[in-house]
């Protein structure tokens, strides 16, 4: 078949025509497509950060409250550890405070006890010292009565010595407190006697006979102690030694109303005592 040729180079014109336009339409659909596949793709990535920022931002919230928790219980440990620190101090103190009122205690034991050997031990010394001087004294009260027993009966009491001069060695008349010569012989006696001793007291006690009244018998019994305690300090006696005691009628010798009982109630003894022995214990 034969074409004109003008009517064939319209149709290859019109073919040329079409095609750029069907390409100009598909590129505008790729686009489309790109682009949207575009938007897709950013929405999904915008997702997913969205999501990991969520996550982290969880995790952070997580570290924060696992922190907070952490510096509670290190500030708890902290406090603890103050405690414990605090009463491991005060036991230290205390331990230490116990251990120097114990070496206290134990020093004022130890001083307590020497002290207390100390005093037994001057105790006993002081006890052995008593021994020897009562031993001494004793040997003494026994010396001075073996002598004054040959002038005057002499005998031993609890207290020490008594020494009764009776009618048969002082002879006082009848209301009478003077001492006669031979009286004065026998005193000098006793004098020499007891001026070779020491460390005694002598108590030198007056009596009388029935006759007279209380009152006067009392006077007349001091009368008669003092004159007998007199020579003896002018004999050379201290007369510190000496003490006077009027018994009167009180104390008789003898009981009854002859002249002979009342020749031996009319006397003055001597009580002797040694200063260096104790009595009564």
């Amino acid at each position: 078949m034969r074409h004109k040729p003008g009517s064939t180079s319209l149709s290859l014109q019109s073919e040329e025509t079409s095609e750029p336009a069907r390409g100009s339409g598909t590129g505008r659909t790729i686009l489309v497509a790109i682009l949207l596949l575009l938007l897709v793709g950013l929405g999904f990535l915008g997702y997913e950060i969205r999501r990991r920022a969520d996550a982290v931002e969880r995790q952070l919230a997580g570290l924060s409250a696992q922190t907070d928790q952490a510096a509670a219980l290190s500030r708890q440990a902290l406090e603890r550890a103050a405690q414990a620190e605090a009463s491991a101090r005060a036991a230290a103190e205390g331990r230490q405070l116990a251990e120097t009122q114990t070496a206290e205690a134990r020093a004022e034991a130890d001083a307590a006890q020497q002290e207390a050997t100390s005093a037994r031990e001057t105790a006993a010394r002081a006890e052995a010292e008593a021994a020897q001087v009562r031993k001494k004294a004793e040997a003494e009260l026994n010396r001075l009565e073996a002598a004054l027993g040959q002038i005057a009966e002499t005998r031993r009491t609890a207290l020490g010595l008594v020494m009764s001069l009776g009618s048969d060695y002082l002879k006082f008349d009848f209301d009478k407190a003077d001492l006669r010569p031979e009286d004065r012989e026998l005193l000098s006696r006793v004098a020499g006697i007891l001026l070779t001793s020491q460390d005694y007291t002598v108590s030198v006690n007056g009596h009388t006979d029935d006759v007279g009244t209380a009152a006067y018998n009392q006077k007349l019994s001091e009368r008669r102690a003092e004159a007998v305690r007199d020579y003896f300090v002018k004999s050379g006696l201290p007369a510190e030694i000496f003490s006077v005691i009027g018994h009167g009628k009180a104390l008789p010798l003898v009981r009854g109303t002859s002249e002979e009982a009342r020749a031996k109630n009319r006397r003055v003894e001597l009580a002797i005592a040694s200063t260096r022995i104790r009595y009564g214990r």
